[in-house]
């Protein structure tokens, strides 16, 4: 478990992690400069290992996983010209319409599948035709991994293809892109760099308490640059922060193995009480449909426990991280024992 002591069990999300003692030992030693002026040398250390993870010619740091989808958006998108995304995606339904309300970029939402896929066929017809009367198609965005789903491996290169075969450009939201990697057995980059651009959230089973990355061609991240500029998103000694950038893709990303082992272990858990309703684990994330069951004397009754949880799109949501040892999982157990008298 982690270094700092919670009062809690908390399974809402990887975002409530907390920085391990080596990770602030790392931003209280960071060598810091203005970034505005390209002069802190850790972000700009950070920047360029994320690029190489991604498999990118460069990166760029943000505040948040949202301003780096939007600005993502906004450099590949003018005003008036559409992106296509998933109903069910985070860009869109989570991220406070940013793109409309900020970047004039209209969504076109086609439904996602179970598994997190656009349909094919669905994105083809959605693809306008070049006529004055209907915005320009200019990007495809998907999502990976998709509530907790790696996508597909031929999925991805037949989307991407197909996107690429019609003028359009490409945008991954890999926002948990390393859970994606280390439950293939394969580096980030494999996935992300046949992308156009990529989006990395450094606060989420990476351990980072603030930040995220975009990832693109060098004219891309530019065009991002001023964007983010625009945004608000110019941060001054950047170099605290990306130290714990940093040191989460040095030490947090393999670990994310762990993660996935603790939710598979957790749906077992969840297996031995059928009223519960739970899905396979998919890598760090646990999905409970309850039948015959108060979810909110569930929830209540865990909470008087300090074991925490959250839903999401209608079910319950469980998430592993690097603050869930094996204690946290022997806990749910009990708890759930206890609530079902048995």
């Amino acid at each position: 478990m982690n270094d700092t002591v919670m009062p809690h069990v908390d399974f809402r999300s990887d975002t409530v992690t907390r920085p391990s003692a080596g990770m602030r030992k790392a931003m209280a030693d960071a060598e810091v400069g203005d970034a505005v002026y390209d002069e802190d040398p850790t972000t700009n250390r950070l920047e360029s290992m994320a690029a190489e993870r991604l498999g990118m010619e460069a990166a760029l740091f943000f505040p948040s996983a949202t301003q780096a989808n939007l600005a993502g958006f906004m450099a590949h998108c003018g005003r008036g010209d559409e992106y296509i995304v998933g109903q069910t995606a985070h860009a869109y339904r989570d991220e406070g319409g940013g793109a409309a309300v900020l970047g004039s970029i209209q969504p076109q939402p086609l439904p996602n599948e179970p598994d997190g896929i656009i349909d094919l066929d669905a994105i083809t017809s959605a693809i306008k035709p070049d006529d004055f009367h209907n915005p320009v198609t200019r990007l495809l965005t998907l999502e990976n991994t998709f509530n907790g789903l790696p996508l597909p491996e031929d999925y991805l290169q037949n989307a991407i293809e197909l996107a690429r075969s019609n003028g359009v450009s490409t945008h991954l939201d890999g926002a948990r892109i390393m859970n994606a990697a280390v439950a293939a057995g394969r580096e980030a980059s494999a996935i992300a760099g046949r992308f156009d651009s990529v989006s990395l959230c450094l606060s989420k089973g990476l351990g980072a308490p603030v930040g995220a990355l975009l990832a693109g061609s060098t004219e891309l991240i530019a065009r991002a640059k001023r964007i983010r500029k625009t945004l608000g998103g110019g941060m001054r000694q950047t170099g605290v922060l990306a130290a714990a950038g940093i040191y989460a893709l040095e030490h947090n990303v393999s670990r994310m193995r762990e993660d996935h082992d603790r939710a598979n272990r957790l749906s077992e858990v969840f297996r031995e009480f059928p009223e519960l309703g739970a899905g396979e684990a998919r890598t760090n994330m646990v999905f409970l449909s309850p039948e015959g069951v108060d979810m909110r004397a569930f929830t209540a009754f865990m909470g008087d426990r300090d074991i925490i949880t959250g839903s999401a799109h209608g079910k319950l949501r469980w998430v592993t991280h690097l603050d869930i040892d094996d204690e946290a999982i022997e806990s749910v157990r009990r708890a759930c024992k206890e609530f079902f008298g048995r």
